[in-house]
């Protein structure tokens, strides 16, 4: 497993995640979802909250270019045809890619008072991921400068996991996507995450055979319960 950050010095206390498994549900009732998540553990009404769940063919635009599509390489005729929306949304990062067969995780957690640092939120994420898809035998790592957890040779990695989150007073939400068996051909379709010089996979490529999503997602939740010190309900 990673020796990341993933709160290994000084430990809090392990408290309850809520792990909401929702399956298919649209890009906008997600976002909407989240909304109203983030303003209820604000108010203290609910717990920190794990969401899983797959989306409907979408490519999404960061607030680094919600106002333009300069990394959507397809037409407007070429997105219609392959059932591909696309959708403005609040989270940091660049232009990706959602579709059936990705495992996306949005956390709505309170990160006061002992983990507001989100450079260390960021990194987290990717040990989460890193140490998940260990459990099937894929070496993830991170790449210096660039975001997500990427796999293969150095110099010459592709992109199997995206993080773009949304941090509010200290509350998350947005988060991650692991493409576990996705149709990597819609990745054609943009610039993933502005980077044009590397690639995009998934765990069923890199293993040659499919995996069950039920599975990813335990060995998710196991992973971000370690990492983030919280007991999954």
């Amino acid at each position: 497993m990673s020796q990341g950050t993933g709160g290994r010095g000084q430990r809090t206390s392990r408290v309850p995640l809520a792990v909401r498994r929702l399956g298919a549900i649209s890009y906008s009732d997600a976002l909407e979802l989240q909304k109203r998540l983030v303003e209820e553990r604000r108010a203290g009404t609910i717990g920190d909250t794990l969401l899983l769940l797959e989306h409907p063919p979408v490519v999404t635009l960061g607030a680094r270019n919600r106002n333009k599509s300069s990394n959507i390489v397809a037409s407007a005729d070429e997105l219609a045809q392959a059932g591909v929306a696309v959708s403005e949304t609040g989270r940091g990062g660049d232009v990706t890619y959602h579709g059936p067969g990705q495992l996306v995780g949005y956390p709505i957690l309170d990160l006061n008072p002992d983990r507001r640092d989100v450079h260390r939120y960021v990194r987290d994420l990717e040990e989460v991921l890193i140490d998940a898809i260990a459990a099937f035998g894929i070496e993830g790592r991170r790449v210096e400068g660039l975001t997500g957890v990427w796999v293969g040779q150095p110099g010459r990695e592709e992109k199997i996991a995206a993080i773009g989150v949304r941090i509010s007073r200290w509350i998350t939400s947005h988060g991650f996507a692991l493409n576990v068996s996705t149709n990597l051909d819609h990745f054609r379709l943009i610039v993933p995450c502005g980077i044009a010089d590397r690639g995009v996979t998934s765990v069923a490529r890199v293993l040659g055979t499919s995996v069950s999503m039920l599975d990813v997602e335990a060995a998710v939740v196991t992973s971000f319960a370690r990492v983030f010190d919280r007991v999954a309900e």
